[in-house]
């Protein structure tokens, strides 16, 4: 499936075809768990099933599946032809509102007993999450029924990206490369995060819809286009992995972190680099040069074969092995010589995992963690995302997003990641 701006596409969405494979895939579980059918109330779930993207609120929904194949949608009546739309579904079932009398679930139960959803039923919920105030019966109390988690199948199937999946990656991998080209262009010293970021996404944004057209759908409940913009990591609040936004000022010495992507009918990207505004001081230009090592210490073990923990572990074992140099003149300012005493080690600026999957969701398992030991397979998409963080400096993080191939790997983000291309003068 080619997106290039020559496409002669009608649409870069994911195919009616490959939604009705995975659900075939899914009825094959159902099928070999001895299952009545399934009911799923996880928002992604749905997407990935069925195409249609809704925002989550009190008003309970569901994709339903029974053990032959047949599938519904259960919905506020609000989303009745929102849910046809984009479904195309012959059977969806609405009810007036929530709160209401009767329950949403009342509705529900009549709909699973006509569907002869009974006894075993496969779930990723026992019932509607209790979200924006929601209240109401768990799955095995409204129908007597055993819910079997159906949830550890749907990530595994979810790990492992299609062809057309990755092309929407790298679709939205292109926007974020220039959103980020033009957040480090307009970040200045007197400019605050806000009027940088916004004007930054904006710009992208629309020239993804100059490009686009009407291919593009967003599919997110986060964002629309393309962003690039700072979280608040500037200064020493860079430190903060997840920091929040605060309208923060740039000032000469700054150390940032940004972050990038685009969400593509519903598939983001993450292409997160370390700035420095201004002349880098020689503890900056140390720490960064052994951020930037540490995530080519990932990117060589992360290789089809491998284990998620193996990633991991071979990134902790640089940071024990590496250490920064300490700057404390001996007394009476004179040369101290140096000792073992005179460095300290890169654990302490440790606070996160070397990464994690990626895709409808921003996080997706698995993850790069020592105590994750999932085995890495062709098509799984990743970050790579160790950091440092100095409460007296800063933070430190690259961020890339790749697939793995047959035999190795390929980094779709191509921002640069050298210092000397990371300075704001």
């Amino acid at each position: 499936m080619s997106l290039s701006c020559n496409s002669s596409l009608t649409s870069i969405r994911i195919t009616s075809s490959e939604l009705q494979t995975r659900a075939g895939k899914l009825l094959e579980h159902v099928t070999e768990k001895r299952l009545s059918g399934v009911v799923l109330f996880d928002n992604y779930y749905i997407l990935y099933l069925t195409g249609f993207a809704f925002i989550p609120t009190e008003r309970p929904i569901a994709f339903l599946m029974n053990a032959r194949g047949e599938k519904a949608m259960f919905v506020p009546r609000l989303e009745r032809e929102h849910a046809v739309s984009e479904t195309g579904f012959e059977r969806v079932v609405d009810y007036v509102e929530y709160p209401c009398d009767p329950h949403p679930f009342q509705i529900l139960k009549k709909t699973l007993d006509s569907m002869g959803i009974s006894g075993d039923i496969g779930a990723d919920n026992d019932g509607y999450p209790w979200i924006y105030g929601y209240r109401g019966p768990s799955l095995s109390e409204l129908t007597g029924a055993n819910v079997i988690k159906v949830s550890a199948f749907l990530e595994d199937a979810m790990m492992i990206k299609s062809e057309a999946e990755v092309n929407l990656i790298r679709e939205s991998v292109k926007w974020g490369n220039l959103a980020h080209r033009l957040l480090q262009r307009y970040t200045k010293v007197g400019a605050t995060e806000t009027e940088v970021s916004l004007r930054a996404s904006h710009e992208a944004t629309l020239a993804m819809l100059d490009t686009l057209g009407p291919l593009y759908r967003s599919q997110s409940l986060f964002h629309e286009g393309a962003s690039a913009g700072y979280r608040g990591q500037i200064g020493r609040n860079a430190a903060i992995p997840h920091a929040l936004a605060n309208n923060i000022t740039f000032q000469a010495g700054d150390v940032l972190v940004t972050g990038a992507g685009a969400v593509v009918w519903g598939y983001t990207s993450e292409l997160e680099r370390t700035m420095v505004v201004g002349r880098p001081s020689e503890g900056q230009r140390e720490m960064f040069a052994h951020m930037k090592k540490a995530q080519e210490v990932a990117f060589d073990a992360l290789r089809p074969g491998a284990r998620c923990s193996d990633v991991d572990r071979a990134v902790r074992l640089y940071y024990e092995e590496n250490s920064l140099p300490v700057a404390s003149p001996a007394p009476g300012g004179q040369q101290r010589r140096e000792s073992d005493s005179d460095f300290r080690g890169l654990m302490p600026f440790w606070k996160h995992h070397t990464g994690h999957a990626i895709g409808l969701r921003m996080h997706e398992g698995p993850f790069l963690d020592v105590g994750d030991h999932t085995v890495i397979r062709p098509r799984m998409v990743f970050t790579v995302e160790p950091g440092f963080y100095a409460p007296d400096m800063g933070g430190f993080r690259h961020s890339d997003t790749l697939v793995v191939l047959d035999d190795g790997i390929e980094i779709l983000t191509y921002y640069p990641r050298e210092l000397e291309s990371l300075i704001i003068d």
